[in-house]
């Protein structure tokens, strides 16, 4: 007897409310504008409801009145009139209507209605993917659950393509203040202004990879700019540290945040109250900072999606960061490490258009530089091509006096952009402050604010 009520079961609607929404909006066509963004045509349970709203959506689109008259001469002209019960139903709409000034009231209770007809749906669909365990991956099917779960709520969903005169407007519009307001960013600004002017800030959907050798700075330099965007911009932004755990980030952070010796902090040899001082405030201002550390050893992409996604549906998400992505793991073995990080790439690309936002990816170069000497290229990249083949930005952290006497270190890093899909190619200098693990930008200004030498600034 259980199984056959729960057969049974009406899936959950509020035909009453959808009624009072179709009369509200003949009685005050413009209550439409006040709901299109709660419901849609597919949140209707009832077919006819569903078919006269959006007859009534796209009236409005054309700026025509809305009411019994137009509403029927409208699906008559679609054959669809005596589908929906003709005029006499309209018109017992109309007449079914409470109070039309209540009409957002109405447009919850089936919003919500809607929401729990796509739970049961997911719960249907995802009890199906259980029990093919036999022919896919478990991990590609708790994928594919978390995803129908996580979208149920998600108002663009669906939205597979896009017209280009639909996109059109809003490319001019950027553009328009782009040139009203010179100088203003397109993407996520990274911190430092020259290389801000090469990449116009870190753009949204890109994969952005910054490679060097061990111990160069490329996870400082990553820091640095992840505690730039959710500081000074206020961006989301989300580390998914494979190597060094959330406390070391901190600590790197922190020192670098309030100008601070990050060996000192982290053995606790503070002596000034001053010192105290700044970390307190910083450790204020980073307390407020949008910044979630992941740093669970091997992550693999399916799992950096759920993160992601839930990140997102709580706090927002503008900025991802993984250090790095020879440290990953996939979803099947590989014979070698080539393939391996060719899925990688590929899926680091994917979850940056997916999420649309930037993916700053950190990678190992290989051997050859060290050997051969000189500044990285492209082809130093370590294990695949496919890096820079996915990139849609490279960049590289050289120091030509990385191995050298401590009085012969000028700590002059060069950041070469060698590959740019989107523009131009060059190189900036930034200064490498060790104690405080932090990149600086190259103005006296900058540098004397950390306390930098006099002498190791001269000339700049």
């Amino acid at each position: 007897m259980a199984d056959k009520k729960t057969k049974l079961r009406i899936p959950p609607q509020s035909i009453d409310a959808e009624r009072a929404i179709l009369g509200s909006i003949m009685l005050r066509p413009g209550a439409i504008h006040e709901i299109s963004d709660i419901i849609n045509g597919d949140s209707f349970y009832a077919t006819k409801h569903a078919q006269i709203y959006k007859i009534m959506l796209d009236l409005s689109s054309k700026g025509e009145p809305i009411d019994i008259l137009s509403v029927s001469h409208k699906l008559e002209e679609k054959g669809l009139l005596d589908q929906i019960g003709g005029s006499s139903y309209l018109s017992e709409l109309t007449n079914s209507v409470p109070a039309s000034t209540n009409i957002k009231y109405y447009s919850d209770v089936v919003n919500k209605k809607h929401i729990l007809r796509k739970i049961t749906e997911a719960g249907d669909h995802i009890s199906e993917l259980g029990f093919r365990d036999e022919v896919e991956d478990v991990f590609d099917i708790l994928d594919q659950a978390e995803k129908r779960i996580m979208g149920i709520n998600s108002n663009d969903g669906g939205h597979a393509f896009h017209s280009l005169k639909d996109s059109l407007p809003e490319a001019w519009e950027r553009l328009e203040k782009l040139h009203e307001n010179k100088g203003e960013l397109r993407g996520i600004p990274t911190g430092f202004h020259d290389l801000d002017q090469y990449l116009s800030g870190l753009q949204k959907s890109d994969l952005i990879i910054l490679a060097a050798r061990p111990s160069v700075g490329k996870t400082t330099l990553a820091l640095d700019i992840a505690r730039q965007a959710a500081l000074r911009q206020g961006t989301p932004t989300v580390i998914f540290s494979l190597e060094m755990s959330t406390q070391q980030l901190v600590d790197r952070m922190l020192a670098a945040e309030a100008k601070v010796n990050a060996w000192n902090l982290r053995t606790g040899k503070l002596s000034t109250e001053n010192e105290f001082s700044k970390i307190r405030d910083s450790l204020d201002r980073l307390s407020k900072a949008p910044i979630f550390v992941d740093d669970l050893a091997g992550n693999s992409i399916i799992r950096m999606r759920s993160v992601c996604r839930r990140i997102r549906a709580e706090h927002g998400l503008g900025l991802i960061i993984v250090d790095y992505l020879q440290l990953m793991s996939t979803s099947k073995n590989y014979d070698n490490m080539v393939n391996q990080v060719t899925e990688i790439s590929r899926s680091l690309k994917g979850l940056a258009k997916e999420f649309n936002v930037p993916v700053l990816a950190l990678s190992q170069l290989s051997r050859a530089v060290e050997s051969r000497g000189g500044r990285p290229r492209l082809s130093d990249l370590r294990d695949s091509g496919s890096i820079e083949q996915d990139a849609d930005v490279v960049m590289f952290i050289h120091r030509e006096d990385k191995g050298k006497d401590e009085s012969e270190k000028t700590n002059i890093a060069e950041i070469l952009i060698e590959k740019h899909r989107n523009g131009p190619v060059g190189k900036i200098e930034l200064y490498f402050d060790e104690k405080m693990t932090t990149f600086l930008s190259m103005d006296k200004k900058n540098l004397s604010d950390y306390n930098v030498p006099a002498v190791e600034i001269e000339g700049f």
